[in-house]
């Protein structure tokens, strides 16, 4: 049996014994339980007998679907939300004095916000740590995921979150809607948009590309059928190619914003049909960080309100509330969700 398993001595109220506790009670399984912690079911079992016998009481009725809690059970959660959140604050604070002496750090972000976020989140981090080399990297989501999975990177800025939920720390900056670019004047007031789609060239992005995927998943949900005839790796290779065929395609705002130089022979339009979103987040790796990762997400929140918004609001008025921030008063911390392509 593997040691992360294994309980500790019974008759003890141990850190781990609570931490296994509270992940039955959040996922009402034995199963769950013990993927949420990366153990087996079996250990997950061993734990909370062990605490039954430290507490002399039963924690759960494992009778139930799902196992709920026994009286005793309640009583205890009360206190082993309040003891892990009080550990999780003194390992956080630990964290922040042992980055003070941290020698280097990588930041990898996401193509369409690497002119926007790079310079912020850098002077960011050199003016908390000043003696910390920063090294600054950019690419696709997918790539940024790789980088953070084999740890060439130490923070990114994504539209993809990890699979391993165990490992990284998922803090939402934004979300924002698909929408629809077209050839300055392609679609006349009045027309009817769908249908002048289907006489316009519709520009894709790679289905290499995470939103290149995401629009043509989207565009197979809403039953919107067009040729395809070419496919570009690069927003403003998309946009660029829309300008020269007089055609179409969809994006997001914060793409657009990345190729700016195109937006005066484009008109920017709601979808005219189902929309869908994407989103973006600051994903670090769970452990050593401290409230660092936080504070970098604030920035970029910060920084999408007081610059992004309002440059797209003067692109797109009519669509000046498309991009939504996460608020900060309520931080989105925690394990993360499956991979998506987006």
């Amino acid at each position: 049996m593997a040691a992360a398993d294994q309980a500790d001595t019974p008759h003890e109220l141990t850190l781990r014994g609570l931490r296994v506790f509270v992940a039955l009670e959040e996922t009402g399984s034995i199963s769950g339980a013990a993927e949420r912690i990366g153990g087996s079911p079996s250990g997950v079992s061993q734990h909370i007998t062990a605490l039954e016998k430290a507490i002399g009481a039963k924690l759960f009725d494992r009778r139930a679907k799902p196992i709920t809690l026994t009286i005793a059970g309640q009583l205890l959660r009360l206190h082993a939300h309040r003891i892990l959140s009080v550990v999780s604050d003194a390992q956080s604070e630990l964290a922040e004095v042992s980055l003070t002496s941290l020698p280097s750090l990588n930041l990898a972000i996401i193509d369409d916000l690497d002119a926007s976020l790079t310079p912020v989140l850098v002077s960011s981090l050199q003016s908390r740590f000043r003696q910390c080399f920063v090294h600054a990297l950019s690419g696709r989501s997918d790539q940024i995921i790789e980088l953070l999975q084999t740890r060439q990177a130490d923070i990114g800025v994504t539209a993809v979150l990890p699979q391993d939920s165990h490992t990284f720390t998922a803090l939402q900056i934004l979300s924002e809607p698909l929408i629809l670019v077209t050839a300055k004047g392609a679609i006349a007031p009045g027309q009817d948009p769908r249908a002048a789609l289907q006489n316009l060239a519709f520009v894709q992005y790679s289905d290499t590309l995470p939103i290149g995927r995401k629009v043509s998943a989207h565009l197979k949900r809403v039953k919107l059928n067009v040729p395809r005839r070419f496919a570009f790796d690069a927003t403003r290779a998309v946009l660029a190619m829309v300008v020269e065929t007089g055609g179409w395609t969809l994006t997001t705002p914060l793409n657009l914003l990345d190729a700016e130089r195109f937006v005066s022979k484009l008109d920017v339009l709601p979808l005219p049909f189902a929309g869908d979103t994407r989103h973006v987040y600051l994903v670090a790796r769970a452990e050593g960080l401290g409230r660092l990762p936080e504070r970098l997400a604030r920035d970029c929140r910060r920084l999408v309100r007081e610059k992004l918004l309002p440059a797209f609001a003067a692109i797109a008025p009519d669509m000046a509330d498309a991009i939504v921030v996460e608020e900060d008063d309520e931080p989105q911390l925690g394990t993360v969700s499956p991979a998506q392509s987006v």
